[in-house]
């Protein structure tokens, strides 16, 4: 077995599922949270049973109810219409997601019309959209590209972050030659997290007979990953979402990655399940040290919790957490509150 790394959560869905665990420590429940917190279904259900509330509309939430918003940012509206619940909110978005929707917010307001990349109907991509609605054109294809007015405005160009590197560049290339004039941000849109992802499952691709792919079907970058390996020429490519999805019959070299929302503790039973006769070998491509800290509301809430024990908003103090997490890998702290 040839196993990807990095592989798995990335620092933004780290940073989410722990703010949204300490919640849960925080609060009686229900405490609710706008939209899945990340793109993983055995995440998403193990807060279910936790006593958390995924809703699709922030009108679903009850006056005065904790809320959380998810990692994949949300539309400006959607954040004023949780502030006025009366709640406790913490906006987890990932800030690389906000720094999509800050390019957008001074892009527009500079005149600028706007070219973004991104999958239709994906979470990211309607939250950034609606940051200026009048001013964005969203685009997944070459086709798509030419298919655009003639914009008389200066253009720039963004993107998803979660996107494939081959997906952006063919779609980039073809907004450039349309539009020469093009602006774009000095340091790219796409997540480094998901590009390190597929830069480590190329360098494993071209020696594997089967590539396994842990994560979700509505995992953006889980279905890059997948996709890359099928250009790659892999004959067999799986998506699964855990260890009960194996088929029988592999064999050869197998390969194993995980999507950004996908806990290590997938790819472990995963392993122990194909129990490889050769062992496993570890192809790292770098080191990720990012560290994304918990949103600043939670840090206060905490905060005053260790200070003063109690507080308002129906927080429990003898349900403390720490807010010291830099070393405590998410998928710990997941395995923690079960």
């Amino acid at each position: 077995m040839l196993l990807a790394a990095p592989r798995g959560f990335c620092a933004g869905v780290e940073m989410a599922i722990k703010a949204l665990a300490w919640m849960v420590r925080a609060f009686e429940p229900p405490v609710y949270c706008y939209h899945e917190i990340v793109h993983n279904q055995i995440v998403v259900r193990r807060f279910e049973d936790l006593g958390v509330v995924f809703v699709d509309d922030i009108a679903e939430v009850p006056a005065g109810k904790p809320v959380m918003l998810s990692a994949h940012g949300s539309a400006p509206e959607v954040v004023q219409a949780a502030i006025a619940t009366g709640g406790f909110v913490v906006d987890a978005v990932c800030p690389l997601v906000t720094k999509v929707h800050h390019e957008v917010k001074v892009r527009a307001g500079k005149g600028y019309d706007i070219v973004y990349v991104g999958h239709e109907g994906h979470e990211e991509a309607v939250g950034t959209m609606a940051v200026a609605p009048g001013s964005i054109h969203r685009v997944e294809s070459v086709e798509e590209v030419r298919a655009l007015p003639q914009l008389e405005t200066p253009v720039a160009l963004l993107a998803q972050t979660t996107l494939s590197h081959r997906d952006w560049a063919a779609v980039a290339d073809a907004t450039r030659e349309r539009f020469p004039e093009t602006w774009m941000p000095g340091r790219s849109d796409l997540c480094f997290a998901t590009t390190n992802r597929q830069t480590a499952l190329l360098e494993i691709a071209s020696r594997c007979d089967a590539v396994l792919v842990i994560g979700s079907a509505n995992s953006s970058n889980t279905r890059a990953l997948e996709k890359l390996a099928v250009d790659a020429g892999c004959e067999t490519v799986l998506r699964i979402n855990s260890a009960e999805e194996l088929p029988t019959g592999l064999s050869g070299t197998v390969g194993v990655t995980a999507g950004a929302s996908a806990p290590e503790e997938l790819v472990r039973s995963v392993i122990e399940a194909l129990d490889p006769s050769e062992g496993v070998e570890e192809v790292r491509v770098t080191d990720e040290e990012e560290y994304f800290p918990p949103p600043r509301s939670l840090r206060d809430l905490l905060a005053a919790i260790e200070l003063v024990g109690t507080v308002g908003l129906g927080a429990d103090p003898s349900k403390q957490a720490s807010v010291n997490d830099r070393d405590r890998p998410a998928s710990e702290v997941l395995a923690e509150l079960t």
